[in-house]
């Protein structure tokens, strides 16, 4: 099936509430709505839906794959409302072998699981001269099939990368079960949000929690997320998949 064409006054129209109820999910939790940033994320949509989200006032996009961001991103000329370029965010698995490619095109990584990712990292920066910002992805549901750090390891791995110079961990990230309803996805970001508190009274210093994607932002917002990753909750359905998950139905946008 041909995927329909992207309908420019949709994506601003969806993006718009999406701003507006993770507003309101900050003012309810009392935090200042300009400290959380909506990622949107652009996996399986082409150039033009891109291109349509930047003239919305999106400033800051999501990819999941690495070889599709190196293809999308060159095509991409627009500038954001302020005039500057739009920042790229890696926020699906990254593969070692993709690492020196992903440091090129993203401004922040947001799925950084292990030393051995993190020492690559390392390595490039060093070799260019540039600091790579990352985030650290917790597994906090413990489930086989996401990456990420055990919560129990999170400390331990963040005191051996302190001594890395061209290696910035800004801070936690997690991807829960896909939740039926937005509250099962509560006690793990309260998890998440419990850690970076754990960490920063230890000295780290982690500014950022990404957490949280068209099924359940609002609630991540309201358990301190800065950075939520929304696809298809600003987009629509995405072509690869025309039908909507269960957990993405009318409550939703």
């Amino acid at each position: 099936m041909k995927a329909s064409a992207p309908d420019p006054a949709a994506i601003a129209e969806g993006y718009r509430l999406v701003r507006s109820r993770v507003d309101a999910a900050a003012r309810r939790s009392r935090r200042d709505p300009a400290s959380v940033t909506v990622v949107a994320a652009v996996k399986s949509f082409g150039p033009a839906t891109v291109r349509y989200a930047v003239a919305a006032g999106i400033a800051d996009l999501g990819e999941n794959y690495v070889q599709e961001a190196a293809r999308k991103i060159p095509q991409l000329t627009e500038r954001t409302k302020d005039g500057t370029a739009p920042r790229w965010h890696l926020i699906g698995h990254l593969q070692r072998n993709k690492a020196r490619q992903a440091a090129a095109l993203f401004d922040l990584i947001h799925t950084l699981d292990g030393e051995e990712l993190a020492l690559c990292l390392e390595r490039i920066g060093a070799e260019h001269g540039r600091v790579i910002r990352t985030l650290l992805q917790v597994n906090v549901a413990g489930e086989d099939t996401k990456s990420g750090v055990a919560v129990a390891m999170a400390a331990g791995l963040l005191e051996r990368l302190q001594t890395l110079r061209h290696l910035r961990v800004e801070g936690l990230m997690t991807v829960p079960p896909l939740p039926l309803d937005p509250e099962q996805s509560r006690p793990h970001f309260q998890a998440l949000a419990e850690l970076r508190q754990d960490l920063r009274s230890r000295g780290f210093d982690l500014v950022h929690l990404s957490m949280g994607m068209s099924a359940d932002y609002e609630v991540a917002v309201e358990e301190g997320a800065t950075f939520v990753r929304v696809g298809e909750a600003i987009f629509g359905p995405r072509p690869d998949r025309p039908h909507m998950r269960p957990g993405l139905a009318a409550p939703r946008i």
